[in-house]
């Protein structure tokens, strides 16, 4: 996978360069470009999978960059990366299929799995399809954030205090976006989000039924239970029951 990197910040572009190539070295960092209007001309050059681009850059920014590459029929997928945390900004770049909105500081995990999504799709479209983030597209970017967190961490001990801390928030703003862009409370989300993918693994016999809730983030099986008794309104087995199982 080719990779273009359009940011104005020396220190900023050569981390994201040496995350990028220590997640694998089938990613190729074809180049790396200080302004939009470069990164423009060198696309032409280097025809590049995908872009990561800064918003704030001089003479051409990340969104003009973009529309500009499009309207060039670029086939390019873009990734923004930007300190901004601009609602309007995130909402507009969604309208022109941009895969990723990253706010800075960029977790290593995120990226890494960004770019697996990335690699697994063969037809070039845009890779965030089916992710928890493609359920709430408009989603503040610390919400979207927040949510690939408990797509690829929800096996583990999920803190949203923790969380806060990382993203360099409170955990009363989070609790507010979160609340407000999502329409329920973290824990609730977290709990829910954990019994479906318990269903998915019951109704598929993947593991065995006794491993199922340490799979998807319990630390004790009588909670399970409850919790899914709490979401689904049945037992385990009544829902295993229902579904001919």
């Amino acid at each position: 996978m080719r990779i273009l990197i359009a940011e104005d910040e020396q220190r900023a572009r050569r981390g994201l360069k040496n995350l990028i190539m220590s997640i694998s070295d089938e990613y190729e960092i074809a180049a790396e470009v200080s302004d939009g209007k470069q990164a423009l001309e060198i696309m032409q050059i280097v025809k590049p999978d995908v872009v990561f681009t800064d918003l704030k850059m001089p003479y051409m920014g990340g969104l003009e960059l973009i529309k500009a590459a499009k309207a060039a029929d670029m086939k390019a997928r873009f990734v923004i990366v930007s300190a901004y945390e601009e609602f309007d900004v995130a909402r507009q770049a969604i309208s022109l299929g941009v895969c990723e909105y990253l706010v800075k500081p960029i977790m290593f995990d995120e990226v890494r799995e960004l770019m697996k999504r990335l690699g697994d799709e063969a037809d070039g479209a845009c890779a965030c399809k089916g992710s928890l983030k493609d359920q709430y597209p408009n989603a503040h970017p610390l919400v979207r954030k927040s949510l690939s967190f408990i797509e690829t961490g929800y096996a583990a001990k999920i803190s949203q205090r923790e969380l806060a801390e990382n993203l360099g928030v409170s955990q009363e703003y989070l609790c507010y976006l979160f609340n407000k862009d999502v329409g329920m409370n973290f824990s609730r989300f977290v709990r829910t989000y954990r019994i479906d993918l318990a269903k998915k693994l019951l109704l598929t016999e993947a593991v065995p039924r006794e491993e199922i809730p340490y799979k998807v983030g319990f630390s004790d099986s009588k909670y399970f239970n409850k919790v899914f008794r709490e979401i689904e309104g049945v037992s385990v087995a009544e829902f295993l029951r229902k579904k001919g199982r």
